[in-house]
């Protein structure tokens, strides 16, 4: 019989610790050095409080490879009950930070309970669809599925925590599609989203593809029915964001979501759209090789704010230049391939849906963090996963992957009838 600590992954272990390396190393030149003198004293000791979570995420890994495949799903529900429970408790009782009620303080230790709850709703998730009889998908249980993944969502909104819930809502196609959802269903739950992006970008571009996705659903169903809801879907998401960027929302709101389209622009570059500037700066001042570490002038100069957490990849790309940003990436992309071959390889449900959400939530993070460094996207306060500073994201980050290793060192252990 085959050792079971020859089922134990080196390739992703690697990528998991050269990223928390890089994020170390990002984290230290952005509070360390010459930029020390223009953080305040919180923020400079976010290194040795990152390092901190590191040991702790070290120690929790190393547990969860001596746990048995069974104690995941049999805890899957308990703990998505908790994180519900937690949640409501932080909506209640919790410490407001940047905006957001979602913090909760053990004496000197805080937690981010949002961040907890998408290891909770992961098992969840995973287990419903691992105790599916028979192996098929319906509108009911996905909606079922749907349920499950709003709920945390909806607390997380009220919680004013906008950003983490996104995550949220963007785990809800990639959990449908790995259950067998239909891949028309699929494509009209997605075209919303981008007929919204498009809408804020360019009105002409969005009425352009929502005619593009009507002409091609149609083509590709022959079912009129299929048509009419993708130009509901996708046309009455363009008109509602229409109605309110003219009509509902703020000056400072409509600013704030359009700044990134041109954050130089004269009306954002001095208040909205100034973080993302500075950003641009710092990471098109790296070139191809990087200025070196603790060299970057935008970084030690203090001029990108929130630097070590929501805008760290300008670091990166100021101090390693392009070839390290591409490093970086090349990182995620094999850590991400890597997860969801690992979920493959055990086939069962459970397994193969923790890992298909972990490299989701990991990918929507990517997305959306590099995106807000670059200006493709608006500034909504998403952490990079394994760089970014923050305990409680690494810890929940962390979880994840440890348990699809965890998983995969005792895949010989999971039932053969795949419950």
């Amino acid at each position: 019989m085959r050792k079971k600590y020859l089922n134990l992954d080196p390739i992703s272990l690697f990528a998991w610790l050269a990223l928390v390396g890089t994020g170390l190393l990002a984290i230290y030149s952005a509070t360390h050095g010459p930029s020390a003198e223009y953080i305040d004293s919180a923020e400079a000791g976010n290194f040795e409080s990152q390092l901190v979570w590191f040991g702790i995420c070290v120690f929790g890994l190393v547990v969860a490879l001596l746990l048995p495949v069974r104690f995941f799903q049999s805890m899957a529900f308990p703990v998505y009950g908790l994180t519900i429970l937690l949640l409501v408790v932080a909506l209640l009782f919790g410490r407001e930070i940047n905006g957001a009620k979602s913090w909760l303080f053990f004496g000197p230790m805080s937690l981010q309970v949002s961040e907890v709850a998408k290891v909770g709703t992961v098992l969840a998730v995973a287990q419903v669809v691992g105790m599916r009889r028979p192996k098929t998908m319906d509108l009911r249980f996905a909606f079922i599925l749907l349920g499950i993944i709003l709920l945390p969502a909806s607390l997380i909104v009220l919680q004013n925590d906008t950003g983490t819930a996104l995550v949220f809502f963007g785990l809800i196609p990639i959990v449908l599609f790995w259950s067998g959802l239909d891949m028309n269903l699929l494509l009209l739950m997605i075209s919303p989203a981008v007929a919204g992006y498009f809408a804020v970008v360019s009105m002409p571009v969005a009425i352009l593809f929502c005619v593009a996705f009507v002409g091609f659903m149609w083509w590709k169903t022959r079912d009129k029915r299929i048509g009419v809801v993708s130009a509901i879907m996708t046309g009455g998401v363009v008109a509602l964001a229409n109605v309110a960027l003219t009509l509902v929302l703020s000056d400072y709101q409509v600013q704030r979501i359009l700044s990134f389209t041109d954050p130089g622009a004269e009306q954002f570059r001095s208040n909205v759209g100034f973080h993302q500037v500075n950003s641009m700066a710092a990471i098109g001042s790296g070139g191809w090789t990087g200025k070196g570490f603790l060299q970057g002038t935008q970084t030690q100069g203090g001029y990108v704010f929130e630097q070590s957490t929501d805008f760290i990849f300008s670091v990166i790309g100021e101090e390693s230049g392009f070839f390290g940003s591409l490093l970086v990436l090349i990182l995620f992309a094999v850590l991400l391939v890597r997860l969801l071959q690992l979920g493959a390889n055990i086939k069962h449900p459970f397994a193969v849906l923790v890992a298909a959400g972990a490299s989701g939530i990991y990918l929507i993070h990517i997305f959306i963090n590099i995106g807000m460094a670059t200006s493709l996207l608006p500034v909504i306060g998403i952490p990079l996963p394994f760089i970014s500073y923050g305990g409680s994201a690494l810890l929940a980050n962390s979880a994840l992957f440890a348990i699809v290793l965890s998983m995969h060192l005792k895949k010989d252990d999971f039932s053969i009838y795949g419950y």
